[in-house]
């Protein structure tokens, strides 16, 4: 056995407990400080593996480290009109029995005295704060964690300064049918290499233009297309100007490699890799442009579980942008702890690894549907619009959102959600996603 894959494996799970138990606590004091009597607090799911009781909370971890919650009183209502001094008409319809059943047990937690402390009696804007505690400590944690490996360790980048040249133009259709290509006499020399361009030259400007990154250069190059231009160079610490003519190629897109650009400006060029550090501007641009990329990938959900479902029973090739669960997720730790990477290196993927599960995690839960933190969000946001509605047309004040004929759907979310988990499982140990090989 790899002690090292092992190591990594527990690593990362530790570090999905903690990232589940600080979501919890962004539950946890928000619900406590508008006076919700919270009677548990769990880490994980199944039998309890310790807990300690302090006041009216009881803390502890479960066995099966794959979630966590909080159990607050009065999170559904009782039945409008409900008088516990009278005979209650039987409900006839499965799915009103089932509420009524929900809405017993709900009540059940309830003492005398505690009228005042039901979550669902609270006012819609702190049932807001209190679900949306959760997801932001996660959000919360997963900037911190990416500001650590940006500021404080750095992240390889690609700076305007040329390490190397190809020597001559190939195709890239037969890069891809024959990646080992090598140049022929009968092949075009690259712009770069007929504008005398050398190894060490830095590019700070393009017509004119001042390029401060690799990233903006490539940009001015690929929409110029064909003809000549004018690179600013620093070469040996002096400036010059150098006339390239730049050809037309086919290209694969720099944020999508399966997607191939026609005619795009070819120089044939390599940058210069370094560590650098970033500043908090950095991290806070780079938190944007991954929440982004999550949203997306949430709309592609149903879509890529499909890849998934072919991956684990068809043999289909794993989608590395893919989902992935927590076992993949604890493989993927376990690959990183046991390659051969330096120990700083892997110190880094780790905390990027934890720092985009918290992030997925955070964007999962906002989803706007029960049994997600989302739809109690948008409960009580709904409840606020009917208030202020009320309250502008003159109206009496209406009552309480009541979240407890929603939950047929709940449950059958939540039973999809759990074919998904455990699609996700049985993928991750018969196919998984692997950094290497």
């Amino acid at each position: 056995m790899n002690w090292f894959f092992l190591a990594g494996i527990v690593i990362v799970v530790l570090g999905l407990m903690v990232s589940i138990g600080l979501h919890e606590v962004g539950h946890l004091v928000p619900a406590k400080i508008f006076g919700v009597r919270v009677t548990q607090y769990m880490v994980g799911f199944g039998s309890t593996m310790f807990s300690i009781r302090r006041g009216e909370t009881e803390y502890g971890i479960k066995w099966i480290p794959f979630g966590g919650y909080i159990r607050m009183i009065g999170m559904l209502p009782p039945r409008p009109g409900d008088d516990p001094t009278k005979l209650r008409r039987a409900s006839t319809g499965p799915f009103q029995g089932l509420i009524d059943t929900a809405r017993d047990v709900a009540q059940e937690e309830v003492r005398p005295g505690d009228e005042d402390r039901v979550f669902y009696r609270k006012k819609w804007w702190q049932k807001v704060i209190i679900m949306s505690g959760g997801p932001a400590m996660n959000f919360v944690l997963s900037f911190v964690l990416f500001a650590i490996v940006l500021m404080g360790f750095g992240v390889l980048t690609n700076k305007p300064t040329v390490s190397a040249m190809s020597q001559c133009v190939i195709p890239y259709s037969q890069v891809q049918t024959d990646p080992n290509r090598k140049c022929t006499p009968a092949d075009q020399v690259t712009p770069a290499v007929k504008a005398g361009m050398k190894a060490g030259d830095q590019i700070v400007s393009f017509n004119g233009v001042r390029v401060a990154s690799w990233d903006a250069l490539v940009e001015k190059i690929r929409a110029n297309g064909a003809g000549q231009v004018s690179l600013g160079i620093v070469r040996d610490g002096a400036p010059q100007t150098l006339k390239v003519d730049l050809i037309a190629q086919d290209r694969p897109k720099v944020d999508d490699m399966k997607t191939i650009e026609e005619g795009v400006g070819f120089l044939g060029v390599m940058p210069t890799q370094v560590i650098e550090k970033k500043d908090f501007g950095f991290v806070v641009v780079h938190m944007g442009d991954l929440t982004g990329r999550v949203f997306q990938s949430l709309i592609n959900l149903p879509e890529k579980m499909v890849g998934v479902w072919n991956a684990a029973f068809s043999g289909d090739e794993r989608d590395p942008n893919g989902p992935v669960g927590v076992v993949g997720v604890g493989r993927i730790g376990g690959e990183i702890a046991a390659s051969d990477a330096p120990t700083e290196n892997k110190f880094v993927a780790l905390l990027t690894l934890l720092a985009g599960f918290n992030l997925a995690i955070g964007m999962f839960n906002l989803i706007p549907l029960l049994p997600l933190d989302g739809g109690h969000i948008a409960g009580g946001l709904w409840e606020g619009l009917k208030r202020a509605f009320a309250r502008v047309m003159r109206r009496p004040e209406p009552g309480y959102v009541d979240i407890a004929k929603v939950l047929p759907l709940t449950y059958a979310l939540a039973l999809v959600m759990i074919v998904m988990a455990g699609l996700l499982v049985y993928a991750d140990l018969v196919n998984p996603i692997k950094l290497s090989g």
